[in-house]
C-alpha cells in the first residue's frame, strides 16, 4: 500500500481507480524558414485559443458561475497582451518556429511573475502558462483536455484554472495535486463543484499508480494506493457516515438559526453575481451577508455603466425573496485588477491603491456604484459595506457623499431606497478604532481573511507561509473579540465574511463575542445551522 500526505482541499473521502494526468510534451520544430508564415500561424492558433476559451468561459458560467469564469476571461485578455506578443513576435524574426516562440514565451512571462512578490502576479503566472500551453498543443496538434472513460480519480502534478474548470464532473470522483495551494484557483473552484480534494500532496507519479485503485480521505488529507482490506473498509465505513451526516442536516433546512439559549444567529452567504442566488435559496441561506461587487468589473474591456450595476443589483435583491442582502463596494486592487481603470503598478498593492482609497478619489467609479445600490434597495432591504476602511475621516466622507447621492437621485426624481452604511473591519487599525466608528455606521463585518494576513504580516496567497498562516491566532481573535465588544455597546450589529465565519471549531466562540451574523458559502449553513441549534451559550 502505498500512502501519500497533502492538504485538504475540499473534505470529503473518495474510492476509485486512480487516473494519472500528464501534460502532453509536444515536439516544438526548432526554427523556419519564413518569419511572416510562421506568424500566420501564431495569429491563426491565437484566435483558435480565443474561441476555446470563450466557449470555456460560457460553459463554466453556465454550470459554476459566473465569478469563477472570470477565472478563464482573465486568460482570454491576456490574448492581447502586449509585451507577450511583442516577445512572441520578436523571437519569431529571430527565427523560431510559432511553437517554440510561444513556448518560450510562456515560460519566460511565467517564472518572471512567480518570481514577483504580489499575489495578483503570480497567480499571471499561471494563467499565461496555460494560455501558452493551449497555443501550443493548437500548433503542434496536441492535448488540450483530458479523456476519461470511467469515473476516476484524477492524480497531477497540477492543474490549470481551464483545465480544472473543464473537469468532467461526473467522471472525477477526486482529485490530488502535488503542487497547488489551500487559496489557488483551483482549489476554490474544487470547493464549489464539491469535489473532495488534495493539493501540495506528497506522492510519487511515476510509481506504477495509473489504473490502480485509491483512497482519498479529504478529511485527513490522506491518500491510499492499493490499500489493504483493513484500510478500504475503514474508509468505506467513513464515507457512508459523511453521507449519513449531509442526510442529517435536512433537517435544519427551513429552521430558524437560534442557540438553547434563544440566541438568533443570522445565516448569509457570500456571493460574487446574480447568477449565484440559485446556490445561495438552494442552501437555504437568510440572506446575502457578502455580494462582491468587483466581480462585475472583471473579464471586461470597460467599466460597467450604472444601468449594469443597477439591474445586476436588482436582480439579486429580488431574487433573495425580502432577505437582507448586503452589498460590499469595489474592492479592486491588490489580486483583483482592472486594466481599463489605468492604475499604476505597485510594489505591494496588498497594502497600496485598493478599496475605498479608490472610490474616494475617482468620482467617476464611485457616483455610479452607489447610485446604482440606492436605486436597487428600493427593491428590497439592502445594506452597503466599505472596504479597507482604517480612518474616521474616510466614514465621515462616506457618509456626506452617499447623502449627496440620495439628493441627486430625489431632485431627478428617480426612486430610491433606504440603505444601512457599515464598513468591512479588515484591518488591524480599525479593529482597534472600532469603538470610535461604531459611532458612525449601522453595522460591522469582519473580513477575516485580511484581518488574518494584515494582523500576521503574512500573504495568505503564499503557499510557502502556511506553516506561520494561524487564523486562530490569539492576536486575531482578541481582534476580533475587541470589534465585537464595540459594537455591542453601540448597539449595531456585527457579522463575519471572511473565510473564519465557517469555522465550525470557532462557531460558539463567536456567539459568545456577540457575533450576530455569519455569512459563509451556501454550501456550509446547514452544517453551521446545526451547531448553532444545538448551542447552550451566549453572549458574555
Amino acid at each position: 500500500m502505498l500512502k501519500g500526505i497533502g492538504q485538504p482541499a475540499y473534505s470529503g473521502v473518495a474510492i476509485g481507480r486512480a487516473y494519472v494526468y500528464r501534460k502532453q510534451q509536444c515536439d516544438l520544430p526548432a526554427s523556419c524558414g519564413d518569419a511572416e508564415q510562421e506568424q500566420q500561424k501564431f495569429d491563426a492558433a491565437k484566435e483558435t485559443a480565443r474561441e476555446q476559451l470563450q466557449e470555456l468561459f460560457d460553459k463554466t458560467k453556465e454550470e459554476i458561475g459566473e465569478e469563477q469564469a472570470m477565472i478563464i476571461d482573465v486568460q482570454v485578455m491576456m490574448l492581447d497582451d502586449l509585451d507577450y506578443l511583442e516577445n512572441v513576435a520578436d523571437l519569431i524574426q529571430g527565427g523560431a518556429s510559432a511553437a517554440q516562440a510561444a513556448h518560450e514565451s510562456g515560460e519566460c512571462f511565467s517564472a518572471a511573475f512567480a518570481a514577483m512578490d504580489d499575489e495578483y502576479m503570480q497567480a499571471r503566472a499561471v494563467d499565461v502558462k496555460d494560455v501558452s500551453t493551449r497555443i501550443v498543443n493548437i500548433l503542434c496538434g496536441g492535448q488540450t483536455g483530458m479523456m476519461l472513460e470511467q469515473p476516476s480519480i484524477l492524480v497531477a502534478e497540477d492543474l490549470t484554472p481551464s483545465e480544472t474548470v473543464q473537469l468532467p464532473k461526473d467522471k472525477i470522483l477526486a482529485f490530488v495535486t502535488q503542487q497547488g495551494s489551500f487559496n489557488s484557483h483551483t482549489a476554490i473552484l474544487a470547493r464549489i463543484m464539491n469535489i473532495p480534494s488534495l493539493v501540495q500532496t506528497k506522492i510519487d507519479l511515476d510509481a506504477d499508480i495509473d489504473g490502480k485503485l485509491m483512497v482519498v480521505d479529504g478529511f485527513e488529507g490522506i491518500c491510499y494506493v492499493d490499500p489493504d482490506e483493513e484500510t478500504l473498509a475503514a474508509m468505506r465505513k467513513k464515507q457512508d457516515e459523511a453521507a449519513e451526516q449531509r442526510n442529517q442536516l435536512e433537517q435544519y433546512r427551513g429552521k430558524p438559526s437560534i442557540t438553547k439559549k434563544g440566541q438568533k444567529i443570522d445565516l448569509c452567504a457570500n456571493i460574487g453575481s446574480p447568477e449565484d442566488v440559485e446556490s445561495a435559496l438552494a442552501g437555504d441561506a437568510e440572506g446575502i451577508g457578502l455580494l462582491r461587487s468587483e466581480f462585475l468589473y472583471l473579464g471586461r474591456e470597460t467599466a460597467p455603466t450604472e444601468e449594469e450595476l443597477f439591474d445586476a443589483y436588482r436582480t439579486v435583491i429580488e431574487g433573495m425573496q425580502g432577505r437582507r442582502v448586503v452589498i460590499r463596494t469595489l474592492d479592486i486592487g491588490a489580486d483583483k485588477q482592472v486594466d481599463y481603470f489605468g492604475l499604476e503598478a505597485e510594489e505591494n498593492p496588498a497594502l497600496g491603491y485598493r478599496g475605498i482609497r479608490i472610490c474616494l478619489e475617482h468620482d467617476e467609479i464611485f457616483r455610479p456604484h452607489m447610485r446604482a445600490i440606492y436605486r436597487a434597495a428600493a427593491y428590497g432591504e439592502v445594506c452597503v459595506m466599505f472596504p479597507m476602511i482604517t480612518s474616521l475621516w474616510e466614514v465621515r466622507e462616506i457618509k456626506k457623499f452617499c447623502a449627496a447621492v440620495r439628493e441627486e437621485l430625489a431632485a431627478e426624481g428617480i426612486p430610491y431606497g433606504e440603505v444601512e452604511l457599515g464598513i468591512m473591519v479588515e484591518t488591524p487599525a480599525a479593529a482597534v478604532m472600532s469603538r470610535e466608528l461604531a459611532k458612525e455606521v449601522d453595522f460591522f463585518s469582519v473580513g477575516t481573511n485580511d484581518l488574518t494576513q494584515y494582523t500576521l504580516a503574512i500573504d495568505r496567497q503564499n503557499a510557502k507561509l502556511d506553516r506561520f498562516y494561524d487564523a486562530h491566532h490569539p492576536a486575531v481573535l482578541a481582534l476580533m473579540d475587541m470589534i465585537a465588544k464595540s459594537a455591542r455597546e453601540a448597539g449595531i450589529w456585527c457579522g463575519i465574511c471572511g473565510e473564519l465565519g465557517a469555522d465550525t471549531t470557532l462557531t460558539e466562540e463567536f456567539i459568545k463575542m456577540g457575533y450576530t451574523e455569519l455569512s459563509v458559502a451556501p454550501g456550509r449553513i446547514l452544517e453551521i445551522r446545526k451547531i448553532i441549534c444545538e448551542s447552550e451559550v451566549e453572549p458574555q
